[in-house]
């Protein structure tokens, strides 16, 4: 009897284990956007001190140092969670935050849109360094955040198993 000699083919079929797939933007993508979360925070944090107004029973609006905070506090949510979670919504809200504050900033570099019920006017027609650091920050945070996205909707197509 001869006997056979087993050719080391690949399997295929359902009862192939296949990777996680996980490539260098999976990776490097929600680092990058943390960052320029991580930068947002601290630029919002610092500069809210210097845009906080004097509110009492005859303004009733917010103040812009207070819209700061809150920009500071949700960049900070998206942050971590982006981080610890790595999932498609992480990575949708992180673009949300980001995106929204690329939004803010050239509406109101650009435009003066005037208060807007409880909001102040943020109307503000010149550039300073941590303008443009945070619109930087901001920019390159929404575009990894978008990648990431994506690249995590890639895993699913290639794998069949959803991502979140």
């Amino acid at each position: 009897m001869i006997d056979r000699v087993a050719v080391p083919f690949p399997p295929t079929g359902p009862e192939v284990r296949r990777g996680t797939g996980v490539t260098i933007l999976q990776r490097a993508a929600p680092l990058v956007a943390a960052v320029g979360l991580g930068i947002d925070v601290f630029v919002h944090w610092h500069l809210a001190p210097g845009y906080d107004t004097v509110t009492g029973q005859g303004n009733p609006r917010l103040s812009q140092g207070q819209l700061f905070r809150v920009e500071a506090g949700v960049a900070l949510l998206a942050l971590v969670l982006v981080l610890l979670l790595r999932r498609r919504w992480t990575a949708g809200l992180a673009f949300l935050v980001a995106g929204g504050g690329v939004a803010a900033v050239l509406l109101y570099r650009y435009v003066d849109v005037g208060a807007l019920g409880p909001l102040p006017n943020m109307y503000e027609p010149f550039w300073y360094t941590e303008k443009t650091v945070s619109l930087v920050a901001e920019a390159v945070a929404a575009l990894a955040a978008l990648t990431y996205f994506f690249a995590l909707r890639s895993r699913v197509d290639r794998t069949g198993t959803p991502a979140d």
